[in-house]
């Protein structure tokens, strides 16, 4: 109560603190009539002064009010729009690393342009993260005039570039793009061969837009490249076939975990289905042989029981393609990982594709954890204000509205079932639409979009349906559903990007209709039109009282409900917004209150009969928290896992750069190779023994394997001194003559490659099999619980001890390789080419939200083997006509460009 009291007295924290910005505020309002008195030569050539300042010691706070008032007039100037002071308490909430949560409408895409611009002048980078490569490319070419009228270079990530391309969009002074592609970058860089191959640079600064959906949503899926294995496709067919005969009483399942198992019976049934079908080996499924069909069978249980087409999936030209359960998309070329895939496409019949191995992974949490500064905008983030602190170190701060929210939020509507429902929500949009008023329904899935869809169809009420199936027309669906009674059916509002504007929206309109319209005067009269009936338009819908949002059921997440009703009111507009719930949604089913409640509801409320409190409403956000919380801790399991992984992670990858950089690895190599004789010899040879208790045989067999060596052992021992230190003298000076002899019939430059290839194919061979034993580690060490043991510090110890072996493993191949292999003389090894990998976004405990894209711009299988010592001659077209240009581009072994034969060096570049 004294809380409340106090908070109506002097303001929330949040309000204090925002309030505190108001004199940075009016310190950027004092340059404006300075910096708009600039010509815009002048006004472009700030940028050079602020990075002159910069370099003179200059902080990036003391140039923030200048700078962000440079950016207010440049975007007057770029695009006709001037940041509100609201939009100003943004920017600087952007640059100090924090979240800033502002309602839809209220300009979060101009106010990333002032922290953005600010943090580009030292040079160093700033990505600008968005949801989608629509929304990428969009604001790359949106704001991106605000940027080059300052003189900052804009890149844009989207797939399908080439190395090339995303190198330069990476060295530009902003990159815009994708989670999923700035994370995949640095897993592909990671595995790349030479530094110059690589991509990304040093991570700086980045502005995450629609915070929430992806530090949150799509944080429960780590980023996963992965190459393809074995083709089981006839095993994924017979074992759904025996599935598919199983009924409800032979298996229970959990909706809430998403799990499934057999009963007892089930068990039995199964393996007498799988013994006709000659998949069992022995009597018992649970026998160490079947560990295989065992998992295929649980994987096919999960596919035709738990995920549900039009819902979780859509086929679509032979193929199933993942369903967003946040943004409702399409989520094309991406897979469900550990089989689940497959399992779905055998049990709809269609063609299945091979399973995948890991090769890389990274969480989204480890990936924006390693950003010097991370901050964040969205217009729904403090319901999770205490997971962002405690995973990403960012506060939420609530920036005020430009105008006064006049949206109306009325009470949730309860109905017994489904049809009750769907049956009110017709009538209530038909009513509504008749008087002018535009609709917008949120659905949580494909399948009640369509059952919608045909509620309204017997009204008689004429509607556009968004969904996955409508992914390409997206932007114009959305971007035209604030005009006068039109009614659009959405599955998920979430990050879609595009603003709903009462009347119409002016750019949409001109594009669709005078796309075929040639520049000049007529076209100019018909953009005349447009607006007037645009304007009249509005008017009309401003009095019917503005944007209708109505919800068919609650989401998991109160963040979700609170993103759909944002589409209303946007700039001080009227709004109006209602969710319709029955005891058949999946929120109130699964998570909702106990049976007493449910048998109360179905017997008070009759067919057809609504009822709505505050009491039930209180009772959804309630099981809203509950699903919320539990979702966290989901989070906070996979980060604590993989928390684990990148320590070792981070091992790997600095040992790949080192690699990479140093001129030359011998050292690293001979330290391998001794560490292995020593290992050998000590084995063998125990210290304080005599020679007689030596295992000289072992010794001798194991030298021979890992070193191709045959040392005179029996002559070593007739001497009387001889002991272990002698011996492992003598065999490491043997093994060194052998490597230098070896190293003798190539060139140096030939050499340090050679030991440099085997050195990265060898990390990367190991680093693959580690993450595929961690892996099934994962998966099994919950079992230790049972044990009165915590699972995640099990796994950290066996992780260790796993990580060890690895590394000594390494040591083993690497000198083993250089032993054995045998070289040509005549041309210089090449590195390998990055691998045909997948590229997969999958949830490890649930199996929720995987995805997986080929990789066009990647060819050739990741190999153990070494790779052919070649390298491919230079064409003119790469490296210019002229030889006097050649120097510095053609490598000194290359074959030369002018088509001789000879190598470049005794060629062209002969000096």
């Amino acid at each position: 109560m004294l809380g409340g009291f106090a908070k109506s007295l002097f303001g929330s924290s949040n309000d204090r603190y925002v309030k505190s910005l108001g004199s940075i505020v009016a310190k950027i309002a004092a340059f404006e009539p300075t910096i708009s008195a600039m010509t815009d030569a002048e006004l472009s050539n700030q940028t050079i002064l602020f990075r002159e300042r910069l370099a003179n010691g200059t902080k990036l706070d003391d140039l923030l009010p200048e700078a962000f008032a440079t950016v207010r007039e440049a975007a007057k100037r770029a695009l006709g729009q001037r940041h509100y002071d609201v939009q100003m308490v943004g920017g600087i909430v952007l640059h100090r690393g924090e979240i800033a949560e502002m309602r839809t409408g209220e300009g979060k895409t101009l106010v990333a342009t002032l922290a953005t611009y600010l943090n580009a002048l030292p040079g160093t980078g700033v990505h600008v993260v968005t949801v989608n490569d629509y929304l990428a490319e969009r604001d790359a070419g949106w704001m991106g005039q605000v940027y080059r009228f300052l003189g900052l270079t804009v890149g844009v990530i989207i797939p399908n570039l080439t190395d090339q391309q995303r190198r330069d969009a990476y060295h530009s002074d902003i990159t815009y793009g994708t989670n999923n592609e700035f994370g995949f970058d640095y897993l592909r860089d990671n595995m790349k061969y030479e530094r110059s191959s690589m991509v990304q640079r040093a991570f700086n600064f980045a502005i995450v837009d629609e915070v929430d959906s992806i530090l949150i949503d799509e944080a429960r899926t780590p980023l996963i490249i992965s190459g393809p294995t074995d083709d089981k496709s006839d095993l994924y067919k017979s074992v759904d076939a025996v599935v598919k005969q199983l009924t409800a009483e032979d298996y229970e399942k959990d909706e809430k975990q998403k799990s499934i198992i057999l009963t007892e019976d089930g068990t039995e049934k199964v393996e007498r289905m799988l013994e006709a079908a000659g998949l069992l080996q022995g009597a018992n499924l649970y026998d160490f042989e079947n560990t295989q069909v065992v998992h295929h069978t649980n994987q096919a249980l999960r596919a035709n029981m738990m995920f549900k087409l039009d819902t979780d999936y859509i086929v679509k030209d032979g193929k199933v393609i993942i369903i967003d359960e946040f943004t409702g998309r399409m989520m094309d070329g991406r897979r469900w990982s550990d089989g689940l895939h497959q399992a779905v496409e055998a049990k709809e019949g269609v063609q299945i594709e091979p399973e995948n191995q890991t090769m890389a992974s990274i969480t989204f949490q480890n990936y924006f954890r390693m950003y010097p500064k991370l901050s964040g905008m969205t217009g729904t983030a403090a319901t999770e204000a205490a997971e962002f602190y405690d995973i990403y170190k960012m506060n939420v701060v609530t920036i005020p509205t430009n105008v006064g929210v006049k949206r109306v939020d009325e009470e949730d509507e309860f109905y017994k079932d489904t049809a009750d429902k769907f049956q009110a929500i017709a009538k209530k949009i038909k009513h509504h639409a008749e008087l002018g008023q535009p609709v917008l329904v949120g659905t949580v899935s494909i399948e009640k979009s369509e059952l919608l869809s045909e509620f309204l169809v017997k009204e008689g009420v004429k509607h556009e349906v968004l969904n996955a199936r409508q992914h390409e027309r997206e932007a114009h669906i959305v971007a035209q559903a604030g005009r006068k009674s039109v009614v659009t059916i959405a599955t998920n509002m979430a990050g879609r990007g595009t603003d709903i504007q009462l009347g119409g929206n002016l750019e949409f309109r001109v594009n669709d209709e005078l796309a075929e319209m040639p520049e000049g005067p007529e076209r100019e009269a018909a953009i005349a039109r447009i607006k007037a009936e645009i304007s009249a338009e509005k008017a009309e819908v401003l009095a019917s009282g503005g944007l209708f949002v109505l919800g068919t059921e609650r989401h998991e997440s109160r963040r979700i409900d609170n993103q759909l009703r944002g589409r209303s009111g946007r700039q001080g507009d009227p709004g109006l917004s209602r969710f319709y719930l029955s005891l058949d949604d999946d929120l109130l089913r699964i998570f909702g209150p106990d049976t007493l409640f449910a048998r109360m509801m179905r017997s008070n409320i009759g067919d057809g009969e609504a009822i709505g409190s505050k009491w039930l409403s209180k009772a959804i956000e309630t099981a809203q928290k509950k699903v919320e919380a539990r979702n966290y801790d989901i989070r906070k399991q996979v980060v604590e896992y993989d928390d684990v992984m990148n320590d070792q992670r981070k091992v790997i990858y600095e040992q790949r750069a080192d690699i990479m950089d140093a001129d030359t690895v011998g050292d690293v190599v001979a330290d391998m190779r001794t560490e292995l004789v020593n290992s050998i010899v000590g084995d063998a040879c125990p210290p304080n023994s005599y020679p007689e208790q030596w295992d000289i045989e072992g010794m001798r067999t194991k030298l021979a394997e890992m070193l191709a060596l045959e040392p005179p052992i029996d002559d070593w021992l007739k001497e009387e001194a001889i002991d272990p230190e002698v011996v492992e003298e003598r065999v490491r000076e043997a093994a060194d003559a052998m490597v230098a002899e070896k190293a003798a019939m190539l060139e140096p430059e030939q050499w340090i490659q050679v030991e440099k290839s085997i050195l990265l194919q060898n990390l990367d061979h190991h680093w693959k099999e580690h993450l595929a034993t961690l892996d099934a580690l994962r998966q099994v060490v919950h079992l230790r619980a049972y044990a009165q043991k915590t699972p995640i510090n099990e796994y950290k110890q066996e992780a260790f001890s796993l990580f060890e072996r690895m590394l000594g493993n390494i040591r083993e191949d690497v000198t083993r390789t250089i032993a054995h292999a045998q070289f040509q003389l005549e041309e210089r090894p090449a590195l390998p080419d990055l691998p045909d990998f997948i590229t997969t976004h999958f949830d490890p405990f649930s199996g929720d939200d995987d995805s997986a894209d080929f990789d066009a711009g990647t060819r050739g299988l990741l190999t153990t083997t070494l790779p052919p010592l070649s390298i491919p001659r230079p064409t003119g077209e790469e490296v210019g006509e002229d030889p006097a240009d050649w120097e510095g581009k053609v490598s000194r072994n290359a074959s030369c460009p002018c088509g001789s034969g000879r190598k470049y060096k005794h060629c062209h570049g002969a000096v």
